[in-house]
């Protein structure tokens, strides 16, 4: 599983021919992607030329015109650049094994939310990252090298080892080869138990329903995302939490949802089982007013019994930066203090929460909307600074 984030990658996803994105038109049109795309891709290889020109996403090779082999299917998750959309983002790349880090040519880097994006994948450990230098078609040589020097000095400071810079116009198609071969080099999936029990993150819920559709015509509302381990296969019967909100004499109480799996899709392809590795649509037989406009998204789906507890306050062992990222000017990261909001990123789940304790670096976060995860699981944390949420650290879950 891939992902790519920041600018100019919406024409960066459409040069990389076969991938086929969920997110609207008319966001596309626009630059913006207001929620996580889906996109799939097919990495192939032809037999007859040398490298990097026999690399491509497509059926043809464009050196020779023969039949390209596939070797590698990658699914990307296309996350938002935009600085107010770093929450989203975050989400994204919390079901991410390696990133493509999409910044612009004609612009000086790093802008504010490239810092804040790779400080975000750094915490959330993603480990591989290729690094594209879009748009060179719109600068001379030299803006082009100039960019180049920048870049390669703001990946100087990262964490993540070994960063790969190439430079590519998607709109003229220039270096794709060579940005095909590199994820094919670079990104390969990490391991992932298939003996233990499923564990599914949502990223996206739908109602797939036409409107006017006849009531023998509906389905059951679609999950998707990406199995962490073991495998869900069709007539599973399987849960989810946090759940369903109800009003219990006054107070909100969360329960589990539990359904069975009526099908699933890898891409356009309908398939008996699923493990880890790439994203997937999970049909069920909820109720699709429970699973439209991405309601389910921050849940996990696993095998009744089997999942983690559902928190409404977490303690976390707080790593704090020691600049805000994400801010034009360089501020201190003060101290969390009590009583302070504070947004939290815990898988694919996005939650307000309200500090009530502090000792040393635990902190105790009473949440506005409750939390599936793993003890042991990282949290972004993020700070209202002026009109924004802005990442100052991470928690791990204790």
């Amino acid at each position: 599983m891939v992902g790519h984030v920041d600018h100019g990658k919406t024409t960066l996803t459409a040069a990389l021919s076969g991938v086929r994105t969920d997110t609207h038109s008319e966001e596309l049109k626009k630059g913006i992607t207001i929620r996580l795309g889906y996109a799939d891709t097919i990495i192939r290889k032809c037999p007859k030329c040398g490298e990097p020109e026999c690399y491509t996403a497509e059926p043809t090779c464009r050196a020779c015109g023969g039949e390209a082999q596939p070797i590698k299917k990658v699914s990307f998750v296309d996350s938002p650049g935009h600085e107010t959309l770093m929450a989203t983002m975050l989400s994204g790349a919390a079901i991410m094994d390696g990133a493509i880090l999409v910044i612009a040519a004609n612009e000086r880097c790093p802008q504010p939310q490239t810092k804040e994006h790779l400080r975000g994948l750094e915490i959330l450990k993603v480990k591989d990252l290729i690094v594209v230098q879009n748009k060179i078609d719109l600068v001379d040589v030299d803006q082009a090298k100039k960019n180049y020097r920048e870049i390669s000095d703001f990946l100087s400071s990262s964490r993540i080892a070994d960063p790969l810079i190439i430079p590519v116009s998607a709109q003229q198609k220039a270096n794709i080869d060579v940005l095909v071969m590199s994820m094919n080099q670079r990104f390969n999936p990490p391991y992932k138990a298939l003996d233990k029990p499923p564990l599914l993150m949502v990223a996206r819920s739908f109602d797939v329903n036409r409107p006017g559709s006849p009531p023998e015509k509906l389905v059951g509302g679609v999950v998707g995302g990406t199995l962490s381990q073991g495998k869900l296969r069709k007539g599973d019967e399987i849960e989810i939490r946090p759940g369903r909100r109800r009003e219990v004499e006054g107070k909100a109480v969360w329960t589990s949802m539990r359904t069975r799996i009526e099908s699933i899709m890898r891409g356009t392809t309908r398939v008996d089982e699923a493990g880890p590795g790439g994203l997937i649509g999970v049909g069920t037989l909820l109720d699709s007013s429970l699973t439209k406009s991405d309601n389910l998204v921050g849940h996990l789906v696993g095998h009744p019994g089997q999942l983690p507890d559902v928190w409404d306050e977490l303690d976390l062992q707080v790593n704090l930066m020691d600049k805000v990222v994400g801010t034009e000017e360089e501020l201190d990261v003060a101290p969390i203090k009590t009583n302070e909001l504070l947004m939290l990123n815990v898988g694919t789940a996005r939650t307000a929460g309200v500090v009530r304790e502090i000792s040393g670096s635990k902190v105790k976060v009473r949440l506005h909307l409750p939390v599936c995860t793993l003890v042991g699981s990282r949290a972004a944390v993020s700070r209202r600074i002026g009109y924004r949420w802005r990442l100052i650290g991470y928690g791990t879950v204790e």
